[in-house]
């Protein structure tokens, strides 16, 4: 009975493993890059090209001119905290979504960014970082 038991929870761990990566967390080193305002390590999840919504611009750019305005708003936004409120998927492509708030000595911002796996890797498709109320 014990050797069947271990063999349907190693079964079970073993399908756990292979889910899909849409039900994956979000990669700690990017909420902290966000909570520190690390537009390097940011920058290193972004798609060569990416949906790009900060304060003064709207538009798809490419992966460096991207960094480059994500790194100006950290300068001029100094985080304090930041914390996902919420994350889930969509069906689509085993994309994975989060919405957090990120507080910064100059107010709140909600902050939303959309992940799809590429090569094993979770890379940021959509970014949106949008002043709060």
């Amino acid at each position: 009975m014990n050797k069947l038991l271990y063999k349907l929870i190693i079964s079970f761990a073993a399908v756990l493993l292979m889910v899909s990566p849409a039900l994956a967390q979000i990669p700690d080193d990017l909420v902290l890059s966000f909570k520190f305002g690390n537009d390097k390590t940011l920058s290193g999840y972004f798609n060569q090209n990416i949906e790009l919504v900060v304060p003064g611009h709207d538009d798809v750019f490419s992966k460096s001119q991207a960094q480059q305005l994500v790194a100006r708003f950290f300068k001029e936004n100094m985080p304090e905290s930041f914390s996902i409120i919420h994350q889930g998927s969509s069906g689509n492509e085993g994309a994975r979504y989060a919405i957090g708030t990120l507080v910064t000595a100059k107010g709140n911002f909600r902050v939303y960014f959309l992940l799809k796996t590429t090569n094993n890797k979770a890379v940021i498709h959509q970014l949106r970082i949008e002043k709060q109320g």
